[in-house]
């Protein structure tokens, strides 16, 4: 009997984590999630009461979050590094230093080392899938958001790198560039509730809507089954034509 595919869903509670849990336990695969509220018990508790079948990690660092789930399940198939972090507004001029670094902490650095961890795990099985959730924003740029787009960026450039890197061990490694998408951590309700503020958002997207968080996790999904394992060193983005 075929054994379920373990995957990692990182931030879970944030950005595209809540839809994309639902989604890929609907794929059949073991999902084992990662949120750095979970160091937490009742936190992890209170997930595994709302979430049923998600498997819940304690670790919040990356190197003891591989750690744990080799321990537990003994592989790890595929890795979607989901990683939230404050579009932060400042002109160049006036950007805090401090504030740049722990957006690269967050979105470069953060991902890169959980990256390498779980790519030695997958050389030594001989394949995996390694997906980041990241951003169009340095596709394109957006004025005042510098600081955000160029760290973005960075997550978007490990992409060709570490596809080629990886391939000898059939290891894929792509990113889906999401924009405009709907969820808490980026358009909160109040914002949402603001036609005024929606509709000049929405003059942006070609497509002339905001996008679905199930649009996103439909491309998650695919990624983290395998399916399109043919595809790798891909940065897609899902915006609605605005990148």
């Amino acid at each position: 009997m075929t054994q379920p595919q373990i995957v990692l869903l990182t931030h879970v509670k944030h950005f595209i984590g809540p839809t994309a849990v639902h989604r890929l336990l609907r794929e059949g695969m073991t999902v084992v999630c990662h949120d750095m509220a979970f160091a937490d018990p009742a936190v992890r508790e209170a997930f595994r009461a709302e979430v049923p079948g998600a498997e819940v990690c304690a670790a919040t660092a990356p190197i003891e979050l591989v750690a744990e789930i080799i321990d537990r399940f003994g592989r790890l198939d595929a890795l979607v590094s989901n990683d939230p972090y404050p579009a932060v507004r400042a002109a160049v001029d006036e950007a805090d230093p401090t504030e740049f670094r722990r957006a690269i902490e967050a979105m470069m650095v953060w991902p890169y080392t959980l990256i390498g961890r779980a790519a030695a795990q997958m050389k030594a099985q001989n394949g995996g899938r390694i997906l980041i959730v990241s951003s169009a924003a340095p596709l394109t740029g957006i004025p005042n958001y510098s600081m955000y787009a160029i760290a973005r960026g960075g997550a978007n450039a490990m992409v060709p790198t570490l596809s080629k890197e990886l391939a000898r061990w059939n290891i894929p490694v792509n990113a889906i560039a999401a924009n405009y998408i709907k969820n808490p951590d980026y358009f909160p309700p109040e914002l949402l509730a603001n036609k005024e503020a929606v509709a000049k958002m929405v003059k942006n997207i070609p497509l002339g809507r905001l996008g679905e968080p199930e649009e996103v996790a439909e491309l998650v999904a695919l990624f983290a089954s395998g399916r399109c394992g043919f595809v790798t060193g891909h940065v897609i983005p899902i915006a609605g034509g605005w990148a």
